[in-house]
């Protein structure tokens, strides 16, 4: 999927609406309509055998959904969660899952004429996840694709991992 296919309408120009945060020393953005909500990092519940990223999971107003590490996730060093770390909620096609990231920036537009298409490697961070890289006067935002964080696959076998961990009802 283009950059420029999720954007708002305003006239003659695109503009991408994108919530920022940060992971390790770089800045990401996804596209605002993917994101769910953004709440502080609480109550994860670690699940046994589940893959290195998966931080756990987390009971979110009754609904048990994935929090993916993206330290991990992206095979970078994991950090201890401090008062700034952040879980992003998104909505996928494939279910709910929260992102756990070191900070939320902002909230911004970006022409879409200021976004390049993702060179193969960017900090390490594997192409299949970045939808391009946006150019903000003195600094690069990597573009996000907020359904390329957690495959159909991988939520899938969590939800396995989800009712294992739950406790049976008789």
């Amino acid at each position: 999927m283009n950059a420029e296919t999720t954007h708002e309408n305003s006239g003659t120009s695109s503009l991408l609406q994108l919530v920022t945060f940060k992971v390790a020393e770089e800045e990401y953005g996804v596209d605002i309509l993917s994101v769910q909500e953004i709440i502080r990092h609480t109550g994860i519940t670690k699940v046994p055998s589940a893959p290195a990223f998966v931080e756990g999971i987390l009971n979110l107003r009754g609904k048990v959904i994935p929090i993916i590490d993206m330290r991990k996730r992206f095979g970078l060093l994991s950090k201890e969660p401090d008062q700034q770390t952040r879980i992003v909620v998104f909505a996928l096609d494939s279910g709910v899952v929260g992102c756990l990231v070191d900070s939320v920036s902002e909230v911004l537009r970006l022409p879409a004429s200021m976004v390049d298409a993702p060179p193969a490697v960017v900090s390490g961070v594997d192409s299949k996840y970045i939808r391009g890289v946006g150019r903000l006067d003195d600094r690069l935002l990597i573009l996000l694709d907020s359904g390329q964080v957690l495959t159909v696959e991988e939520l899938d076998a969590l939800s396995g991992h989800e009712t294992l961990a739950a406790p049976a009802v008789h």
